[in-house]
């Protein structure tokens, strides 16, 4: 039971991954689909997001409203790389109709892999450390931090569709394969597999260095300044810096979900970069249990799922106000989340009713009568 209540976040990441682990098995037996295998990827990198956002908001007190920005960021970094490989580097059939006669200058990094990459870390850690830098060191926080991270999230929207001859606009970068190739019919099945296994091991090597994280030196300051940043502030600690680190590598993390998510969908566009779809990634968060990690995990599975299977048929047009619905509910009444009600609130109930129960049993004891000399 001790070890149970010391580890059981752990073994619940543990099921949670062993449960995905099975899915590309149980696809290759037909026993799954391969739609579901790729919307489970698709959930993975979506937990990604949730990770870090739970880093920033869980356990140090920042909320953003803004990680979609860097979540593009990633995607539309894989997904120039995967549209300059269907192009064999040659100018897309949306530059041209922009007015372009050669490939710009932006999209030169993404001719390969590895400067690909490199720049699916570099660009958010450039931009979340500049965005960090002047906005922690003037000490701007809470709701003030939520509405300017909002704001340049919207401008940076505002910009990719204004950009169409580099981003084509609304519509985004589309009908691309994956690095792997294409994932779609049964002869691609293994190239599904691959990357699943592969978004899998990215999820579970960023679960690891958050949880190494926040039990360590910098990870209780981080608690710390959440739980009283003034008093840590005169403690000696640089609070600015601490904030910054870990809102740059938040932002990293959404980069990669991005890379991994474009991977998945075959497509990205500025809808991923709007304030309703940061919004809903703090939701996940929200839902789950912050401050906890896993609760991040669980969070972003359960609410894609129940758009994945709400968002069709006769509740296609009220899933969103019942997912709403739940974040209001969780706000006011279950603040831990999920993760809160199973750790703390039933077992305080439990312990309640076991406690009115004794105290029952004892007043219903009959009184001994003293036997008379």
């Amino acid at each position: 039971m001790k070890l149970l209540k010391k580890n059981g976040y752990n073994l619940c990441f543990t099921v949670i991954v062993i449960a995905l682990a099975l899915m590309p098995l149980l696809l290759l037996n037909g026993f799954v689909k391969s739609t579901t295998v790729l919307f489970l990827g698709k959930c993975m990198a979506f937990a990604i997001v949730a990770i870090g956002l739970d880093l920033i908001w869980g356990y140090t007190g920042i909320l953003s409203l803004g990680h979609g920005l860097y979540f593009c960021l990633g995607a539309y970094g894989m997904g120039m790389y995967l549209k300059m490989v269907e192009t064999h580097g040659k100018i897309t059939d949306f530059m041209q109709v922009g007015g372009l006669t050669e490939l710009p200058l932006i999209w030169k990094p993404f001719l390969s892999l590895p400067g690909t990459f490199l720049m699916i870390f570099l660009a958010p850690l450039v931009v979340s450390g500049l965005i960090g830098y002047f906005i922690f060191k003037n000490r701007v926080k809470g709701v003030y931090f939520s509405i300017i991270s909002q704001a340049l999230t919207w401008a940076a929207y505002s910009i990719f569709i204004a950009l169409s001859p580099y981003t084509n606009g609304n519509v985004g970068i589309s009908q691309i394969q994956s690095v792997l190739g294409s994932l779609r019919g049964p002869k691609n099945e293994g190239n599904l597999v691959t990357l699943f296994y592969v978004a899998l091991v990215v999820l579970i090597l960023i679960y690891a260095l958050s949880y190494f994280l926040v039990h360590t030196k910098f990870g209780k300051i981080l608690i710390a300044i959440r739980d009283g940043e003034n008093r840590t502030y005169f403690s000696g600690y640089c609070v600015s810096n601490y904030k910054n680190v870990i809102y740059m590598l938040s932002a990293i993390f959404a980069a990669v979900a991005g890379a991994l998510f474009v991977n998945f969908n075959g497509s990205i566009t500025p809808t991923q970069m709007s304030i309703t779809y940061s919004i809903t990634m703090v939701i996940w968060v929200a839902i789950g249990g912050r401050g906890t990690l896993i609760g991040a995990v669980i969070g972003a599975f359960l609410i894609n799922l129940c758009e994945y299977n709400l968002s069709s048929g006769s509740m296609a047009e009220s899933w969103q106000y019942i997912i709403g619905l739940l974040f209001v509910i969780t706000i006011l009444f279950f603040k831990g989340g999920i993760v809160g009600i199973v750790k703390d609130q039933i077992p305080a109930l439990l312990q309640k009713r076991r406690s009115r129960a004794e105290k029952e049993g004892r007043d219903h004891q009959p009184i001994p009568v003293k036997a008379e000399e």
